[in-house]
């Protein structure tokens, strides 16, 4: 029972920050929001959300300024203290930080954005700690969070490689240039992904893993040459999200990752694995969220 009250305490607290997004937000009102003292609710947000809960606000704010300097016509200054920083400078420092570009140079980009993926406290169901049980220093340890989201019907557009079941293998026949075309479809839903394909959308003589970017179920517009677009129906899937790393240590996040995945029981939580419902697919590797990858699942017990 204490579980869920932390659960629901850190839900009360995110809705609040969703709401006050453009507002200044103290700890003594996500304490009130929260029903705790202000230092247990800044550990209980920190433990349940994978960050304290000023990083997180700021992460959101973040990701929110840049879907509005994207798809408004607004300026950079204005978007900064509309979403609460004290000055331009300081916007575009942690703008840069996040997404690896000036706010202005975003702007004028095309694609999806790469959005932080906020930590729904009310789409919790494990926190899973990895390392070695001899292991007492609590820095050789990694968490990683665990939801299930829904996908839409849509469509995928893709590219095939011939025998690639990863993404070196794919490079070597493809081109690792494919992932800045996918980031050019300003359609898309979200941002590009590596994928491995289900048996039933696998064609003779092409590739387990692919690149390839969702688009909404109406899309009707050009897809580069050597691409093809299938549908996909809805479906369920379990997300996988690291903790934050070192960028030059993004193979050791992945590996860490797939041992937990492995492992992973989703019978636990009324799920089960539905490979078949669609693709398996990982984000970029980006030190500052973690390394994010996700596998369909089905419920099994939805009156639970």
């Amino acid at each position: 029972m204490e579980r869920w009250e932390k659960i629901n305490a850190v839900r009360k607290m995110q809705d609040f920050m969703e709401d006050n997004l453009h507002n200044p937000v103290s700890l003594s009102e996500l304490a009130r929001a929260a029903g705790y003292s202000q230092w247990h609710a800044g550990r209980v947000f920190k433990e349940i959300a994978g960050k304290p809960p000023f990083e997180y606000l700021r992460a959101l704010r973040l990701s929110k300024a840049a879907e509005e300097l994207r798809t408004k016509p607004s300026k950079v200054i204005d978007v900064a203290f509309d979403f609460v920083f004290d000055s331009h400078e300081g916007f575009t420092r942690a703008f840069f930080k996040q997404f690896g570009e000036s706010p202005k140079k975003f702007s004028r980009g095309t694609g999806p954005v790469k959005s932080f993926l906020p930590r729904r406290a009310r789409d919790y169901y494990l926190t899973l700690q990895r390392g070695d049980e001899k292991m007492t220093d609590e820095k050789q340890k990694s968490t990683v969070f665990v939801q299930v989201v829904e996908r839409p019907s849509r469509k995928l557009i893709l590219k095939r490689g011939v025998k690639a079941s990863h993404y070196f293998d794919y490079c070597e026949e493809v081109g690792c240039d494919i992932w800045d075309q996918l980031s050019g479809i300003k359609e898309a839903m979200y941002e590009p992904a590596g994928m491995w394909l289900p048996d039933n959308m696998i064609k003779p003589g092409t590739s387990a893993y692919v690149m390839g970017v969702e688009v909404a179920s109406d899309f009707n517009g050009k897809i580069p040459e050597g691409f093809e677009i299938v549908e996909l129906a809805p479906c369920k899937m379990m997300v996988f999200q690291g903790e934050p790393f070192d960028d030059e240590k993004f193979g050791d996040a992945i590996e860490s990752l797939w041992e937990v995945m492995k492992k992973y029981r989703p019978e636990t939580y009324g799920y089960q694995w539905a490979d078949e419902d669609a693709p398996r697919f990982q984000l970029e590797p980006q030190g500052y969220r973690g390394y994010i990858e996700a596998r369909p699942v089905r419920q099994v017990n939805p009156s639970r």
